[in-house]
């Protein structure tokens, strides 16, 4: 290629590279040099690549490249290079997924393109996405030139923003042009009632009840993964859209554009990866409370469900069964004989689930030698301490491959080996005592730049372990938190420790849901919340029971919380052990009265025949990735008002569920799309396109078949 004279119209002409030199010899003699200089510097700006284009301009490397069905990826530094990590888009992508198309138009302007998604990069290197040649997403530039219309702004706010952090890497701000009539769902689990994330400002960090997936699916028709595992924040204003990253060597996003939300996370789950199936007996009833602490109570729970012939499918083993945190071990004064405690759950059909926490105390068995090997968590400052409850704690450091190996050893000989079938993986965002994540570091870097990874790679250490075992088909891990890809992992993650109230109840609707459109498919909740002050109090009844009936048309369906008050004496007066710790109240079906139990009973019964649904349902989202809770929308995208509907949903294709989200509601809306819809309460049939006023009795809540 070669550049004509500066006295001429510019342009870019092919040319083989010795004519390029000769024409760019001549034209110097004409431009005294000047010429020559500018042409190898204008050569350099648009390059096609393997797979993509390089933009280069001052400081900045662009790499926009096809990465999977109709999407792209781009990834922009001022280092001399990328640092080749992939983070969440570890699936392999091959073939034509993986081939752009490239036009280049002098020095003006160049474009990308893959299937139905396309980029167009000006000359001062800012991005304009389309979808079928219809523009979707813009970056936010208010400089010299940027604007989509080529108007120039004095503002000298720039698309991309580095900030140098001294002595370190960057801080990255990148900003989107805003539209109105936009509609943003999805990005994880937030303790909001919002499920239009259009507005809202959101930590891109991980908490108690609080999941970063920093996976967007927009209402124009794309899908936007912020491929960074540091903390920042993602701003959806209705100025402009910002996402930050507070520590980082690089930028990286993947955006893909599709005809409908269905296929937009398809394509996602395609590059991220999607669920294994669910393992076999798993759909029906999960027992759990704060906490069984012994073998006897725990057997003594699955013996009364088996007299009243409830078949009882899971029951879990809190925490504080163990001696100190980080010994990975039950404690024998209470647990006596564990893999006999096994074989009889077993022989009843009920697997058993038992908690595991990273956090080792300072008096742990293993720390001196995990502080040695330095497979833990470090401070940059201050106290050497990551974790306070009940001890002086640092954390397991899972981003270090030889840490998830000696913690999959660990809980292999001391919980697997006695036929413990699954894990739950608490307090796995790692709680910190105080989130001051500028104090934390990692094997992989600062907790500022991967902490977010965290879960994911909590979750693979016991995917892996299993796998290792032969058992591949019956691995899954009940985790208190994940990151874009824990789905793949099978990870079921829960939403945390919330509060025992209806508004709690609310947020936990637009969790899920928003959950289900970030790509993990496997959510629960603890029916009736956590944290109960009192559980005699009717008005926790009442919660519990439209909390319960939730939960059936949920993928899980688990009896869990923390039954106050806690005036139940502990086992023991040492500080430590299986004995110290308080727990709380009974929880089973039977312990909220006769009514309550013949409600939950009734509604189990609902939920067992549904299993083969549920399973159909499983084995759809290990296909394609598609949730089984369900937007309206994403079942109904045709349909506008579906668009603005955010207190009921579909589970799966069929089932229109109306959950009862206030206190004391008798009756409440709901809307059916176009179609027939069957209310299986009581068979009468309906014609969709109108809304219904139902009644809601506390026995059911409004579920509409799909005919």
């Amino acid at each position: 290629m070669h550049l004509q004279c500066r006295t001429e119209k510019v342009r870019f002409v092919k040319a083989g590279p010795s004519e390029g030199e000769k024409d760019c010899l001549a034209a110097a003699v004409v431009c005294g040099g000047e010429c020559l200089h500018r042409e190898r510097r204008r050569k350099m700006r648009f390059t096609e690549v393997e797979n993509g284009l390089l933009v280069r301009r001052q400081n900045e490397k662009l790499r926009i490249e096809a990465w999977g069905t109709n999407a792209l990826r781009v990834r922009a530094t001022k280092y001399t290079d990328f640092t080749g990590r992939d983070w969440a888009l570890e699936e392999e992508v091959k073939g034509e997924k993986r081939q752009a198309r490239i036009t280049i138009h002098e020095d003006r302007e160049a474009f990308v393109e893959n299937g139905r998604i396309s980029v167009r990069v000006n000359s001062a290197g800012v991005l304009f996405f389309y979808r079928d040649g219809k523009p979707v997403l813009s970056e936010y530039q208010r400089d010299y030139a940027g604007t989509e219309s080529g108007e120039s702004r004095c503002l000298k706010i720039l698309s991309r923003e580095y900030k140098a952090i001294i002595g370190e890497d960057y801080s990255l701000t990148v900003r989107f042009e805003s539209r109105d009539e936009e509609k943003i769902f999805g990005m994880g689990q937030y303790q909001q009632p919002y499920l239009d994330l259009k507005g809202c400002s959101l930590e891109l960090a991980q908490r108690n009840s609080q999941t970063s997936v920093p996976f967007a699916v927009s209402s124009l028709g794309y899908g936007f993964l912020w491929n960074h595992p540091g903390v920042g924040s993602a701003v959806f204003g209705k100025n402009y859209t910002e996402w930050t990253a507070r520590a980082t060597k690089e930028l990286d996003y993947w955006i893909t554009a599709d005809e409908n939300p269905a296929k937009i996370v398809e394509n996602y789950t395609e590059v991220t990866g999607r669920a294994p199936m669910i393992p076999e007996g798993l759909l029906g009833l999960w027992q759990c409370k704060l906490r069984y602490r012994t073998q006897e109570e725990v057997l003594s729970v699955a013996r009364e469900y088996k007299r009243l012939q409830i078949p009882l499918d899971v029951i879990v083993i809190d925490f504080f069964h163990w001696t100190r945190q980080g010994d990975w071990k039950f404690d024998s004064e209470y647990w006596p004989d564990p893999k006999a405690m096994c074989d009889e759950l077993h022989a009843m059909g009920t697997k058993v689930v038992v908690s595991v926490w990273p956090s080792v105390d300072k008096k742990s068995e293993n720390f001196a030698e995990m502080q040695e090997l330095g497979y833990l968590i470090r401070t940059e400052h201050g106290s050497n301490q990551t974790y306070d409850f009940q001890g002086d704690c640092l954390e397991i450091d899972v981003t270090n491959p030889e840490a998830r190996e000696y913690l999959w050893e660990k809980c292999k000989k001391n919980y697997y080996d006695y036929g413990i079938d699954m894990f739950w993986l608490d307090n796995s965002e790692p709680d910190f005592g105080v989130y001051d994540y500028d104090n934390y570091r990692y094997e992989l870097g600062t907790a500022l730049e991967v902490s977010n990874v965290y879960p994911k790679l909590y979750t693979k250490t016991f995917y892996d372990g299993i796998k290792t075992e032969g058992r591949e088909k019956e691995i899954l891990s009940l985790v208190r938190c994940g990151w874009a890809g824990s789905q793949k992992y099978a990870a079921l993650l829960w939403s945390g420790d919330v509060p025992s109230t209806f508004e709690a109840l609310r947020d936990q609707l637009s969790a899920g849901l928003n959950m289900g459109l970030a790509g993990i498919p496997w959510w629960t909740t603890d029916i009736g919340g956590f944290m109960t002050d009192d559980v005699d109090d009717p008005a926790f009844h009442e919660l519990l029971l439209r909390w319960y009936e939730f939960a059936v048309f949920s993928p899980i369906l688990r009896m869990h919380g923390d039954r106050g008050p806690h005036n139940i004496p502990p086992l023991s007066d040492k500080d430590w052990g299986g004995g110290h710790l308080y727990t709380g109240h009974s929880n089973e079906l039977w312990s909220y009265g006769e009514k309550a139990f013949e409600i939950m009973k009734s509604q189990l019964e609902l939920r067992w025949s549904l299993k083969p649904y549920i399973s159909g349902l499983m084995e759809e989202t290990t296909r394609n990735g598609a949730p089984l809770l369900r937007t309206m929308f994403y079942e109904f995208p045709e349909d506008e008002k579906c668009w603005e509907l955010d207190d009921q949903y579909m589970f799966g294709d069929k089932y229109l569920v109306a959950p009862v989200l206030k206190a004391g509601m008798k009756e409440r809306k709901v809307y059916l799309p176009e179609g027939v819809w069957k209310d299986i309460a009581d068979g009468k049939e309906y014609t969709g396109g109108q809304t219904l006023t139902c009644e809601t009795p506390i026995e059911r809540i409004p579920v509409f078949e799909r005919m």
